[in-house]
């Protein structure tokens, strides 16, 4: 039967079964980020045409095996064959369990930037090994470290220390040392409130400081912790302390910072920075301990 598509006429399918390229095995002990060496080979252009035939029509995504075609050869991912309900969303036919054996060989041979190009990475990937290097790509952007809303804004670090200062009103500070207070007229309200974010620029990066009050378990407990915008193979340079005080006791936490790439909520729950009973803070307050002042200090270091 005609499939109404020339480029699959050229390619009739073939009743075989097709694997993975054998090639995720050496990629699993190469860099994720070491471009293929191209410059010999002839399919490194990739026409437009055949990347929209790799495009799925329902969630415009690139397909991979199996890619499932109806009768007439129209084809889907299949991670969008139940959502149609087996229906070809270009037909309206019934899809049943075809595969597309000669687009899956086509997508085998076919090498492609990575789609963080405009970001910088300057990579070309196999057409099957390109999914697994995004996901790791270190040129990938970075969500937003705010936590105070759920913000989808991604970009490259300028982008969001921009985004955070102009959008989110945060504050800026150049240096590696800080002495903040925090001050709160009703430290019973605590209901996983986010209370404050401050950017820290030094030694030509940027960190986040978050101090927040969350539940843990039952007992209200207030949280300092500090997050590296960038990669965490490089925040790893870095160490910082914070220390909080009063009426002559202490606390004192050493830490590395954690990366962006780890959420806000994650870094939060893995309990990664200085935590203070309420009853203590309070304590460290003074007064009738009916309102927080709370005095946090800390210093950034590189690691030599």
């Amino acid at each position: 039967m005609a499939s109404g598509n020339p480029f699959f006429d050229d390619l009739r399918c073939k009743p075989e079964v097709i694997d993975l390229p054998q090639n995720e095995d050496r990629l699993d002990s190469e860099s994720v980020n070491e471009p293929t060496q191209t410059a010999t080979k002839p399919n490194l252009i990739v026409s437009s045409n055949v990347r929209e035939l790799l495009e799925c029509p329902v969630c415009l995504n690139a397909m991979y095996p199996p890619i499932h075609q109806c009768l007439n050869g129209h084809t889907l991912c299949s991670g969008c064959k139940p959502r149609v309900h087996n229906r070809c969303p270009t037909c309206r036919h019934e899809l049943g369990n075809i595969r597309c054996l000669a687009l899956e060989k086509v997508a085998a041979s076919l090498e492609l930037p990575c789609k963080y190009q405009s970001y910088g990475c300057v990579g070309i990937y196999p057409y099957y090994s390109k999914l697994k290097h995004e996901s790791q790509c270190s040129y990938r952007p970075y969500s937003c470290p705010y936590a105070g809303s759920e913000c989808t804004v991604v970009g490259d670090i300028p982008f969001l220390v921009a985004h955070l200062k102009d959008d989110h009103k945060v504050d800026m500070h150049s240096g590696s040392t800080f002495n903040h207070r925090y001050v709160k007229s009703n430290p019973h309200e605590v209901e996983n409130a986010t209370w404050m974010l401050t950017v820290f620029s030094c030694f030509g990066q940027y960190f986040c400081l978050h101090f927040e009050a969350f539940q843990l378990g039952m007992a209200p407990v207030y949280i300092a912790f500090l997050r590296f915008m960038g990669d965490d193979n490089e925040a790893k340079n870095y160490s910082y302390s914070l220390e909080v005080g009063g009426n002559g006791r202490k606390l004192i936490w050493q830490g590395v910072p954690r990366s962006i790439r780890d959420s806000h909520r994650k870094v939060r729950d893995s309990f990664d920075g200085l935590i203070i009973q309420r009853n203590m803070a309070l304590f460290f307050s003074g007064g009738d301990r009916k309102e927080l002042k709370l005095r946090v200090t800390g210093r950034i270091w590189k690691e030599q």
